[in-house]
């Protein structure tokens, strides 16, 4: 599905509708995309939506952030500044990723193999108004949230 945001409203618009069709269950999503297309503002309209009410900054130089919201953790990662993929080794992402978590991964590129294969992929890529996004399922699980998505949403402005 591809679909366009036209500003940073509509970004956030989108993560909200992302987190309204999120399972409960285990789930990771990698956000890829270039420097300032719009990852860290996804996250924060989904994380928003799940009830963060602070500010949402992206994790660069810690690689990671954890939220508890309402009863579900949610870890955001961004890799970028990842020197190397075994990194992800030293900081315990097996931890992160073996329990009913959310996780929002941005550059996933930069993890490698050491990263497992996501349930939904969305890329941000410029354009000249907005961003076009593309979200791709990768799992039965992301298929649900694919089609929640691809029956009412097209675009977003605001």
């Amino acid at each position: 599905m591809i679909l366009t945001v036209n500003n940073e409203s509509a970004t956030l618009a989108l993560g909200k509708k992302i987190s309204e069709h999120c399972p409960q269950s285990a789930f990771t999503i990698h956000l890829e995309g270039e420097l300032g297309a719009g990852k860290t503002t996804l996250t924060r309209g989904l994380l928003h939506a799940l009830g963060h009410n602070s500010h949402v900054k992206s994790p660069t130089y810690t690689l990671v952030e954890q939220y508890l919201l309402n009863g579900r953790t949610i870890y955001h990662f961004d890799l970028y500044r990842l020197a190397d993929p075994e990194e992800l080794e030293y900081i315990g992402l097996d931890d992160y990723l073996g329990n009913d978590a959310l996780c929002l991964i941005e550059w996933p590129a930069q993890g490698g193999s050491y990263l497992p294969r996501p349930d939904l992929i969305i890329t941000l890529q410029y354009q000249k108004q907005g961003r076009q996004v593309t979200i791709t399922p990768t799992s039965d699980t992301a298929q649900m949230l694919y089609k929640n998505l691809q029956q009412h949403y097209t675009s977003y402005s605001a």
